[in-house]
């Protein structure tokens, strides 16, 4: 039996639209008829995808907001959250320091009034990429997980870093866009804990991804499987590259791994 985790953005789907391909729905469907548990290890939070992922295809579970959360056949197995304290002092900083943010949350996510967001980068990210409603800024303290930013050459990153240095980590996404999450939380350590929790060997474990968050991910499975869109560090490290997300890449990665 195989442990398998996949990505959502560039994995599951593509940048059409969140909607999985006929091939990735068969795929996963037939996996777990033949035993094995299909897991999404993604950054989104459960806010993120709760709308439209479920109904598309039949997981056993969601490791969440970059491992912070963990839902295993309808049980949260652990959910990790910022305090109100830390949430407030996250935020204030974020000001201080000159920062865009989006604040994830695992029921909802708060972002400022795009009248409000200091760059025309984040502010174009926010309005355009997300066309959707958020929670308001001023409500989000204690109630988000994780965070994602955006910073220029007049936002203060390396202050802000320092700041938390002991409290949270942080990805780089390129371009000036860093994923932030509390110390301790990975999509790695995520896979590794529920492995234990099920008692599934690493070595029996495989993870699917294409870009830079998933690289502890891959790293740490027994099997790394990239996407044929995937960044080149992505690809390096894999075992093996299927195709890309919208030409059947899911499919031809778990025929490949003989799960089908």
């Amino acid at each position: 039996m195989k442990l398998i985790f996949f990505d959502v953005d560039g994995t599951l789907i593509g940048d059409k639209g969140q909607v999985l391909a006929q091939s990735t729905k068969e795929a996963i469907g037939k996996a777990r008829d033949n035993g094995h548990i299909c897991m999404v290890n993604t950054g989104r939070t459960w806010r993120l995808v709760a709308d439209w992922l479920p109904g598309q295809a039949d997981f056993d579970g969601y490791l969440l907001g970059c491992g912070s959360m963990a839902r295993y056949r309808g049980e949260v197995l652990w959910h990790r959250t910022f305090s109100m304290e830390q949430g407030c002092r996250i935020m204030e900083a974020l000001d201080r320091c000159g920062i865009d943010a989006l604040l994830e949350g695992s029921e909802e996510n708060y972002s400022k009034n795009l009248s409000e967001i200091r760059t025309d980068v984040f502010r174009h990210h926010m309005g355009v990429r997300y066309r959707r409603k958020y929670g308001a800024w001023e409500e989000a303290c204690g109630r988000f997980d994780k965070l994602f930013m955006y910073v220029d050459e007049d936002s203060r990153l390396d202050r802000f870093r320092q700041e938390f240095a002991e409290e949270l980590d942080f990805i780089d996404r390129d371009r000036g866009f860093w994923e932030v999450i509390p110390t301790g939380c990975s999509k790695g350590l995520a896979m590794e804990e529920l492995a234990e929790a099920l008692g599934i060997p690493m070595a029996d474990t495989v993870a699917v991804g294409d870009s830079s968050n998933d690289l502890e991910m891959l790293q740490r499975a027994g099997t790394a499987i990239a996407m044929g869109n995937a960044t080149q560090g992505i690809r390096d490290l894999a075992d093996y590259v299927t195709t890309d997300v919208m030409e059947d890449g899911i499919w031809n990665a778990l025929d490949w791994l003989g799960v089908l």
